[in-house]
């Protein structure tokens, strides 16, 4: 039941040089620069290479045709795989020097853990991984699977040996969001097999990117494997999400101890838990008489002054002034620490970390600080005249928010949504995912970058991003860019709502076509659901996606085991009956479609009550995912060496499953959706491995 096969070249070097999810997309690139004859020569390469980061950023086709020029002689070379990669990487180099810096490739957006892809061997940080490893030890030593394992050494590479079968990573998770991912539908034997691994790192990345960790360039070969960079990056990503997860305005609400009016409350409440922080972090220090404003978690922290005043404030019951007079840094930071021990938040940071300016490790030191004494008191009256408007939502509103806010972020646009109701009003983060799900659809000469002063420039983008919904047939009738500019719940939860299932109608259009243009519907969703589930002898049906029937689970389920037999424990299925059983089919059904392939951001809630919407996007990734492996079947049936317009009319002509709406057919050999309809060409993304559903 893999969704993704590892892809694996001879030279050793040369492997090391690609995570799993480039040399996925390399692969899919070189296989449609195939030419008639069905090999690929040098001079086949220009189309494919200009549309690959970083040839996209600095040069056009002519100039990648004259780079190859400059660099190899016989254009008329036959390349394999492996030549391929090595023209790539030659190129690369020297794309990246115009670029002006070191030779990287992707980049991911976490604003807590930045990593890339050059050439040069990837190193980590011991430090770091010694404070993960302190954290894992802490908060899952008790865990009935895996207090055999632990408690980790730091010094070893324990951490990354046990990180490689996805158990450790999915109760991470866990315990960061708790309830993300149901744990009966985790593998949790002694001994996992290939298949089994795969599946729990399916379900490891899916889960991930529900509660808004940045998983691009992570495919599950590269968990499998334990890759030090990236599984400590993932790692890094979970804890800070368990460690911010109260730095929220709706968890702790004494935060409104530092607003004063109305306009100041909208802007905290649009700020990433970081920024809260360093809010918070500045509003105890200018208590405590310190000067000085900290803007980061880095540079600004290096001396210590700030954490003594800090601290001080925090607990006067511990306050010391030998700390501050002190003038040695690092014999400084000891003090800190020792300061810090009798409040229990000495876990993350070492002495060396606060003089370094460790900027993960001193984000996770004043994290632990704010839950464990974040010095606030509850004022219920301004909490109630200055939020009580701010904080109206029903919950079916807070989730539907949810749910499109880590789709967004899913999508790697450069702009990170923290709040979806103040981030996407100047418009620009909708431009960037529109762009992203209909290329070329934008005008950016016409758009303005924030952050943007004048409301009518805000007002601009908006009417954009009004006129291509329109053009992408969007239902927005009497729907104007100043609604968006004016934080419209309603009309914004639409226009997000029409975004994911126009982009989730994309991934099954051009995944198969029969060439005749139809589009696919919410009918053609509809039938295919029920003869899948028909035709596995199953008696369920739906009738629409507000059948309350649904509310059960059974259909989902069965819709689940027709695709794939074996993805189903039935003796952990209730009848779902009772609200209790109704939660547990629905958990349970979230977790299987993740570990199978989806990637879904509903809630249990969201099956429970039927809405309509979610139904859908999960009815239509399930479907994505079987017509996926189908086509994946199909493209290794074909004969390699037949040239490409002969093997898509012989799969026209041969393959027209049953079960596949009229509207949905093959795609060319070496382009599947993933690359083509879900993103631009060259866009750093993990999809094509783990998104299966999400664009």
């Amino acid at each position: 039941m893999s969704t993704f096969e590892g892809v694996f070249v001879n030279d050793p070097w040369l492997q090391s040089q690609f995570t799993q999810v480039e040399l996925r997309k390399l692969r899919t690139k070189f296989i449609s620069a195939r030419n008639e004859a069905g090999t690929v020569k040098i001079e086949d390469l220009p189309p494919v290479l200009a549309k690959l980061k970083p040839f996209n950023e600095v040069s056009s086709q002519e100039e990648v045709t004259r780079m190859l020029g400059d660099s190899y002689s016989k254009l008329d070379k036959e390349l394999d795989f492996e030549g391929f990669l090595r023209v790539y990487l030659n190129l690369q180099s020297r794309a990246s020097a115009k670029l002006g810096g070191t030779s990287k490739t992707f980049r991911t957006t976490s604003s807590f853990v930045k990593s890339s892809t050059t050439l040069l061997r990837h190193s980590i940080s011991e430090t770091e991984k010694a404070s993960y490893v302190s954290h894992i030890n802490n908060f899952l030593g008790e865990d009935k699977f895996l207090k055999d394992f632990l408690p980790l050494d730091p010094s070893t590479n324990a951490l990354f040996d046990l990180a490689k079968d996805g158990v450790l990573l999915c109760k991470m998770i866990n315990i960061a969001v708790p309830g993300t991912i149901d744990e009966r539908a985790i593998n949790t034997k002694k001994v996992l097999n290939p298949w089994e691994r795969n599946e729990n790192h399916t379900l490891c990345l899916n889960s991930a990117k529900a509660i808004g960790c940045t998983v691009v360039n992570i495919g599950t070969q590269d968990l499998a494997e334990g890759r030090p960079h990236l599984l400590l990056g993932l790692i890094s990503q979970i804890v800070k999400i368990q460690l911010l997860a109260d730095v929220d305005i709706k968890k702790t609400p004494e935060l409104a101890e530092m607003v004063e009016d109305s306009k100041e409350a909208e802007e905290l409440m649009s700020l990433s838990p970081e920024k809260v922080l360093l809010k918070w972090m500045n509003y105890q220090l200018k208590k405590a008489g310190y000067k000085k404003e900290v803007t980061n978690f880095s540079s600004d922290l290096k001396d210590g002054e700030a954490y003594a005043h800090l601290l001080n404030v925090l607990a006067p019951e511990h306050g010391t002034t030998k700390t501050l007079e002190t003038k040695d840094p690092t014999e400084r930071a000891k003090l800190i620490l020792e300061q810090a021990a009798k409040l229990d938040c000495k876990r993350y940071v070492t002495s060396k970390d606060i003089v370094e300016g460790s900027t993960n490790l001193n984000l996770a030191f004043v994290a632990q600080i704010f839950h464990n004494r974040n010095g606030l008191k509850v004022d219920k009256a301004k909490t109630t005249n200055v939020f009580a408007e701010m904080m109206t939502d029903d919950e079916s509103t807070s989730r539907e928010e949810r749910c499109f806010r880590m789709w967004i972020n899913s999508l790697g646009v450069e702009t990170h949504v923290n709040n979806m109701w103040e981030d996407v009003r100047d418009g620009w983060v909708l431009l960037e995912v529109l762009d992203k799900l209909a290329p070329g659809s934008v005008q950016w000469r016409l758009a303005n970058k924030p952050p943007i002063k004048m409301p009518f420039r805000k007002v601009e983008n908006c009417n954009q991003v009004v006129s291509i919904g329109k053009e992408l047939n969007f239902s927005l009738v009497n729907v104007a860019g100043n609604d968006i500019v004016a934080g419209n719940k309603k009309l914004i939860i639409a226009f997000q709502w029409q975004l994911m299932r126009f982009s989730m109608l994309q991934l099954l259009k051009n995944l198969r076509t029969h060439g005749q243009g139809k589009e696919i519907s919410d009918v053609d969703i509809l039938h295919w659901a029920n003869k899948k589930v028909k035709d596995s002898r199953k008696s369920s049906q739906m009738d629409s996606f507000k059948d309350k029937r649904l509310s059960s689970g059974i259909f989902f389920l069965e819709l689940l085991s027709a695709v794939e037999s074996r993805v189903v424990n039935w003796g952990l299925v209730t009848k779902g009956e009772t609200e209790e059983d109704k939660k547990l089919n629905a958990t349970y059904i979230i977790s299987v479609a993740r570990k199978l392939g989806c990637s879904i951001f509903l809630l249990p809630e969201d099956i429970i009550e039927v809405n309509p919407k979610m139904i859908l996007i999960l009815t239509a990734s399930i479907m994505y995912w079987s017509l996926l492996q189908k086509a994946k079947v199909d493209e290794e049936d074909r004969p390699p060496n037949l040239p490409s317009s002969l093997q898509k009319a012989k799969v026209q002509e041969e393959d027209t499953p049953p079960d596949v709406p009229t509207s949905v057919a093959t795609e060319e050999e070496g382009n599947p959706a993933m690359d083509e309809a879900a993103t631009e060409d060259g866009d750093t993304t993990e999809k094509e491995e783990t998104e299966e559903g999400n664009s």
